[in-house]
């Protein structure tokens, strides 16, 4: 990952900011300029809802050989209290245990190193509570 996309990329992934449209209320992340539903340019940013629920997951048992390490491993679409749907992983908890609508909060922590001496990724991974 290059310098400058992180750098770029900083509030959205540190800050887990969103952006909400003023003409529909329909919440987006990453954050757009454009609302996808109603096509209005009138959006806000703001911090996103640190909890929410699992809507469907799937586990991954053969992984890309940046994540082979820990597989099985859980990748779920998760909606936040404030309606903001998006992907990420789901961490401490055995993959048998995952229910719909098991509630959970965001966690910042590593993604991945990029390279041996590389740039470290950090993100938000969900996590039951």
């Amino acid at each position: 990952m290059l310098t400058a996309r992180v750098w770029r990329e900083k509030n959205v992934r540190y800050r887990n900011e969103i952006s909400r449209c003023g003409g529909c209320g329909r919440t987006h992340y990453p954050p757009r300029t454009i609302c996808d539903r109603c096509g209005k340019r009138d959006m806000t940013r703001g911090r996103m809802a640190e909890r929410g629920k699992v809507l469907t997951w799937s586990v991954i048992r053969v992984a890309p050989p940046a994540f082979t390490q820990e597989v099985p491993y859980a990748v779920a679409v998760v909606e936040m209290d404030d309606g903001t749907r998006l992907t990420c992983q789901l961490v401490d908890v055995d993959p048998d245990q995952i229910a719909v609508g098991m509630p959970i909060k965001l966690e910042f922590r590593k993604i991945r190193q990029y390279g041996r001496t590389g740039i470290i990724a950090y993100g938000h991974k969900a996590v039951p509570v």
